[in-house]
């Protein structure tokens, strides 16, 4: 197990991505807790699970996070709460800018 950081001003996914991809790392499950600040999430619509609803936030949010790593692509499902908000779904990007993240990575296979 490793741990990548991602302090502020960083891209989660693409700090994982590039700390996974230096370790040659191309499977593994990870672990993910923190906090952010600008984020894109995404749902299913009721009536059809193969369409995306994406959404951006612009607020500091608590996050805890699980996922995986594919034949080196990053996949991670979140948790996210600030300020009477909740927001849960499928990562595709988010940005820290007071405090940190913090993923731990289990390499598998």
């Amino acid at each position: 197990m490793f741990i990548v950081h991602i302090g502020r001003g960083e891209e989660v996914l693409e700090s994982i991505t590039r700390q996974v991809i230096a370790r040659g790392v191309t499977d593994a499950a990870l672990t993910l807790i923190g906090a952010v600040q600008q984020c894109t999430v995404s749902v299913m619509p009721k009536g059809n699970a193969l369409k995306d609803i994406l959404t951006d936030y612009d607020q500091p949010f608590e996050l805890s996070g699980t996922g995986e790593i594919v034949d080196g692509k990053v996949h991670v499902h979140v948790t996210l709460g600030g300020d009477g908000v909740v927001v849960a779904g499928h990562l595709h990007r988010a940005t820290v800018r007071d405090w940190f993240v913090r993923a731990y990575i289990q390499p598998v296979g």
